[in-house]
């Protein structure tokens, strides 16, 4: 890439527009969010009206009659060079990242470590025909065609790496994307989209910026192909039904209340960082990271006193401070929520071993939204710290002593998105995990991820699922493709 071409790619991170059908497009009304670890706000972003929707649906159905024609050699290429023009602003966007998502400096790195990654690995995907039959008569065939135009309903959590396993798989397939983020984390978003319009033909990418009233119309737009929506179960169920209407496919990914089940015959020493990292990390606010510990009664209360001097060390901070391992909770609304849980720890008498509700002692900061890190030892299994997705950095570590009823335990919830079993009988751990009620499985290790393997969850964890191949195939329609040799 030459000098003059790399500037052109440059970012400027003052201002923020809508990407409709590659123009950088102001609207009549601006809203700003908050920088969570300051409680400061962030620059003005746009927000959207119906007739932005209609113009950038329109874009979209216009810009898909040419690029689904495309080879899948000429689709990917457009996204590496996408790719790259996302590294080279990479500083710039994890900066920005950190502000608006509260993250850490190494949580925002591994957020677009795993995008970078993600981008890279998925262009090498291929989804080939299928052939059932081929016979001397006829061929029959299996074809999978783009659907058409996209959304991608983006939450605040990880507002950059589940966007991008949404839009590189709906691109990549020949289909065209429009990107909602949330209104909680849209300024990173909107800035890779000023990147996708630099690179790709009019029409193809675009990011709408917008209020909580911006999913519904896109939703019930019946322009809209496919809606593909990760956020709570509870708002995943509104977008089900509203997408009904029009009979769009659907893909939800929702919450998440992810059991880890730790065997009397781990390495505790070896476990302890990553069971705690794996229950800490972005402060709790990841669907998929651990959310109930189930201990052998064996090994408990070591186990217990040595994750609560681990986490202590874990230092508290606002998103730039260069040492800080947690980050504040994302935004007010969900500061309230996690306050109320914490709350319960006096009305319930729940016994803490870490943290506890902020006080002179244990406050990480003066201003931000910021809560301790919390491990409760122990609570009645109808407790809502083990029945709620906490999505703050509290955890319940509970004890067990019989396999078969803490496998019941672990799958006695609605959700079903993640769980793991921790052991050094490999043949034992995986005995256990095959009986757990989730998308996603792990032996020794929780929340790792490949963007050739699927992501998605069971019961009120999810339908359908992202990423991969199989992730590819729910951007497009199955075609039955019957070919006579002979005309009978």
């Amino acid at each position: 890439m030459g000098s003059s071409a790399a500037d052109n790619l440059k970012l400027d991170f003052t201002t923020f527009y809508n990407v409709i059908d590659n123009s950088l497009t102001p609207t009549k009304h601006t809203r700003h969010a908050i920088n969570p670890s300051t409680e400061e706000p962030l620059p003005e972003v746009p927000v959207s009206t119906q007739e932005d929707v209609d113009d950038a649906v329109r874009a979209g159905q216009e810009a898909f009659t040419a690029w689904k024609e495309l080879s899948y050699e000429e689709r990917a290429g457009y996204i590496t060079k996408f790719t790259d023009a996302i590294e080279a602003n990479l500083e710039g966007l994890t900066e920005m990242l950190g502000k608006e998502a509260g993250k850490p400096i190494p949580s925002a790195g591994m957020e677009f470590a795993l995008v970078m990654g993600h981008l890279r690995e998925t262009v090498k995907l291929r989804i080939p025909d299928e052939v059932v039959e081929d016979s001397e008569e006829r061929t029959a065939t299996i074809r999978y065609t783009p659907l058409g135009v996209g959304v991608g309903i983006i939450p605040w959590n990880f507002p950059i790496l589940l966007a991008i396993g949404k839009l590189d798989a709906a691109l990549l397939t020949g289909n065209t994307f429009i990107w909602k983020p949330s209104p909680y984390t849209p300024y990173t978003s909107l800035k890779i989209g000023e990147l996708g319009a630099k690179i790709f033909p009019p029409g193809v990418l675009q990011v709408l910026s917008g209020n909580e009233d911006l999913g519904p119309k896109l939703t019930a737009h019946p322009g809209v192909a496919k809606i593909s929506f990760t956020g709570s179960t509870a708002t995943g169920k509104k977008v089900m039904q509203s997408c009904a209407a029009t009979l769009k496919r659907v893909t939800l990914e929702m919450g998440g209340n992810d059991a880890a089940i730790v065997c009397e015959d781990v390495d505790i020493a070896a476990v302890i960082p990553k069971v705690s990292m794996l229950s800490f990390i972005h402060s709790g606010q990841i669907c998929m990271v651990i959310k109930r510990v189930y201990v052998h009664e064996k090994i408990y209360d070591e186990f217990l006193e040595k994750m609560a001097a681990f986490v202590k060390n874990l230092k508290v901070a606002p998103a730039g401070d260069p040492e800080a391992m947690l980050g504040p909770i994302q935004n007010a609304m969900q500061f309230g929520k996690v306050k109320d849980l914490y709350n319960e720890i006096g009305r319930q008498g729940w016994q803490t071993v870490l943290g506890g509700l902020p006080d002179q002692q244990n406050r990480p900061a003066e201003k931000g939204f910021f809560m301790p890190p919390t491990i409760i030892a122990n609570p009645p299994d109808d407790s809502r710290i083990v029945v709620e997705e906490p999505f703050g950095p509290i955890i319940p570590v509970l004890k067990w002593s019989d396999e078969k009823d803490v496998i019941r335990r672990a799958n006695d919830t609605m959700m079903g998105l993640g769980a793991s079993v921790w052991s050094s009988d490999i043949e034992r751990a995986s005995r256990m995990a095959k009986k757990l009620e989730a998308g996603s499985i792990w032996v020794n290790t929780h929340f790792e991820l490949s963007p050739h393997m699927q992501f998605g969850g069971h019961k009120w964890s999810g339908m359908g699922v992202d990423w991969g191949v199989l992730g590819m195939k729910g951007w497009c329609n199955p075609q039955a493709f019957w070919v006579r040799k002979v005309i009978v």
